[in-house]
């Protein structure tokens, strides 16, 4: 007899559809034969399912049987297929009703016992699921609770086999997990959080940070060793505004494809921050490898990308201007294309020189002008041109140090910018895109938001001329023009806020 369930095959962090059929009761040796481009985990999976089957009081049927992961173009991979090449089984020799099946999407990996597992993806799988008119999906409860997140589509998170049979035969009922009930869905915690108020001194910088996470600019930071510039890196996700659900599920889609959901970490509802080592490799920054993955980059969307001590990371840095530009990466293979999200905010840091203290009052700078040269070409131009704010972290004098007094908390600094990203929804509301920033103004838009008076340009070209700043630095300036406007709520650029955007130009000489 032959049955279909409906499954689903991770391909990057989209779902695609897999129909498992299962005929038993063939003619021939009894033997379980698995198609369909299986990997060695997939083929594993009779193993399993035979044990669970046991262990739940059903048992394989002693016939020639053959399991079609359809269609025969996709690689399958991983032990997600164990449940609903289980289910098929069953319904091939009439233990359940293959009807009920039809209604959802099934995925998940079957212990000895019968016990479900997490498996990657649970979120893509819901989507999936969306798109195809399906009720829901039945999942592991780890994965189902990632899926709940989903709007329209019910998450059923049997425990084991034995449980999820009872359903299907209608003796038991599973009620979907709520999305208010969702671990995922914890709001973001402000408690035990790093925050601005911590931060002594180094106000231009507090203020470019300001800047840069209202117009979602990146930001490169400049100075001496202990000037705080990780301290305060560290402390921007507790200024932007919380994701929306939508900008949450694409964050939750990446986390649940990279297997990355299950650590406690990735369960509140925020932006992600991502900083890692500077030996970091091409793969491990960008994605990729033998079983493609989710990069650095991508587990930054939607968030922020903290890449300290630049320099340090050589010529993988230029992995990052395409994504930079286009908010997402494609890696192409033999076997096909993958194409991952990776909308980040860029924020850098880096010592002025080799030995990091060049115009430090304090230390003096062993480094010669060729050395320094040297030290600041390894971040390529192309690179620079994409970075809107440069600014100076000066060495913190010691009656910095020596202050008791706490700083402006991220609490009163997130509100002026949750003020300003709101200017800028109902900005670009228009172009159908609430979620665009000034920093991803095209040049049309550029021009009809950035508008300068006669004395304006005058000045900017006058001030370009003679900092030698590069042609390319036109446009970011405008662009953080902009946003220093709209966080004083500024209908048009003023001339103090256009000359605090050239002031953020520190880097881009020609």
């Amino acid at each position: 007899m032959l049955a279909r369930v409906n499954s689903g095959a991770l391909v990057g962090v989209e779902a695609l559809p897999v129909q498992v059929e299962v005929n038993s009761g063939e003619r021939g040796e009894p033997k379980t034969f698995v198609v369909g481009l299986p990997d060695a985990a997939v083929k594993e999976s009779i193993n399993r399912v035979s044990s669970a089957l046991s262990n739940s009081g059903f048992s394989m049927p002693f016939t020639k049987m053959t399991v079609n992961l359809a269609p025969g173009d996709i690689k399958k991979e991983g032990p997600i297929y164990d449940l609903p090449i289980c289910l098929g089984i069953l319904a091939s020799t009439g233990e359940i009703d293959e009807t009920k099946l039809s209604d959802y999407i099934i995925a998940g990996e079957l212990s000895l016992s019968g016990d479900l597992r997490h498996i990657c993806g649970g979120v893509s799988l819901a989507l999936l699921a969306r798109k195809l008119g399906k009720k829901g999906v039945i999942l592991p409860p780890e994965s189902a609770a990632e899926a709940a997140l989903v709007d329209g589509v019910d998450a059923l998170a049997p425990r084991d086999l034995g449980e999820l049979v009872n359903f299907l035969r209608g003796k038991t009922t599973l009620e979907p997990i709520r999305a208010s009930e969702s671990p995922f869905n914890i709001p973001q915690q402000s408690e035990g959080m790093p925050d601005f108020a911590d931060v002594k001194g180094q106000h231009q910088v507090r203020r470019a940070v300001e800047v840069a996470v209202a117009g979602g600019h990146n930001i490169l930071m400049v100075g001496p060793p202990g000037s705080g510039k990780s301290m305060i890196a560290k402390r921007i996700p507790s200024i932007m505004p919380l994701p929306t659900l939508d900008e949450f599920l694409e964050i939750l889609g990446i986390y649940s494809a990279a297997g990355l959901t299950q650590f406690s970490e990735n369960k509140f509802f925020r932006r992600p921050f991502r900083a890692p080592h500077h030996t970091i490799s091409r793969v491990g920054l960008a994605g990729g490898g033998p079983n493609p993955r989710p990069g650095e980059v991508s587990l930054a969307h939607n968030g922020v990308l903290f890449l300290d001590e630049l320099p340090e990371f050589g010529s993988i840095l230029d992995n990052l201007r395409q994504p930079m530009e286009d908010g997402k990466l494609t890696i192409s293979r033999a076997a096909g294309k993958i194409t991952y999200p990776c909308k980040f905010m860029l924020v850098a840091a880096m010592n002025p020189c080799k030995c990091g203290y060049l115009g430090d009052p304090r230390r003096k700078c062993t480094c010669t002008p060729a050395q320094v040269q040297a030290y600041r070409a390894r971040v390529s131009g192309p690179l620079l041109d994409r970075i809107d704010i440069h600014v100076e972290a000066s060495a913190l004098p010691v009656s910095d140090l020596a202050k008791a007094s706490k700083g402006e908390s991220s609490a009163e600094i997130r509100k002026r910018v949750e003020a300003a990203r709101e200017i800028q929804k109902r900005r670009f509301a228009p172009y159908g895109r609430t979620d665009l920033v000034n920093a991803a103004m095209t040049s049309s838009q550029i021009r009809k938001f950035c508008q300068l008076t006669n004395e304006q340009i005058s000045m900017l070209t006058s001030a370009m001329e003679e900092l030698g700043l590069s042609a390319r630095a036109w446009d970011r300036i405008l662009k953080v023009a902009r946003t220093i406007a709209d966080l004083e709520d500024s209908e048009d650029i003023q001339t103090h806020q256009l000359l605090e955007a050239i002031n953020y130009r520190s880097l881009d000489r020609q």
